[in-house]
């Protein structure tokens, strides 16, 4: 494992998906499912790429959808590692929607997902620390912790009941 750590442009992600009318609801509008499914994959990629392990997810905390997304549209869906914690990892995933007739381009959805890196044995292992360089990045370095800390907080309380 790398002591050093790793920029997060290192293990960044990006997957652009054509919306097609498998794809929809009877509204025209893309299924909740269906991206969810594709948030997961580029999550899932970021995630191996940091750790170069298998990674599993261990949670989804958190998915805003903000626009709706209609057929025809493409959506490109960017992840990144976030922070890593002692073997797991925040990766975020911003998704926006594009209108290839008029270049409209809108943030459409969010997600914070968590992973595991896993060894042969299917066993939690420690990843390279997250080593953030631009402001962005260190505001989402920050912000992932106290995530971190909130999940762990409704983890309890919800063991407590």
């Amino acid at each position: 494992m790398d002591q050093t750590g790793k920029s997060v442009k290192e293990s960044q992600a990006v997957m652009t998906q054509l919306v097609l009318p498998t794809d929809t609801n009877r509204l025209g509008n893309l299924l909740g499912g269906q991206l969810m499914h594709w948030i997961d994959l580029v999550a899932a990629i970021a995630a191996a790429r940091h750790a170069r392990r298998i990674c599993v997810t261990a949670a989804v905390d958190e998915l805003n959808f903000i626009h709706p997304v209609k057929e025809g549209e493409v959506v490109t869906l960017h992840a990144s590692v976030n922070r890593v914690f002692t073997t797991s990892m925040e990766v975020g995933v911003k998704v926006f929607l594009e209108d290839l007739l008029t270049g409209n381009v809108r943030h459409a959805n969010s997600a914070y997902l968590t992973f595991v890196a896993i060894d042969e044995n299917r066993r939690p292992v420690p990843s390279p620390p997250v080593v953030p360089h631009t402001p962005d990045e260190e505001r989402r370095y920050s912000q992932a912790l106290l995530r971190r800390e909130n999940r762990l907080r409704h983890r309890l309380s919800i063991n407590k009941n």
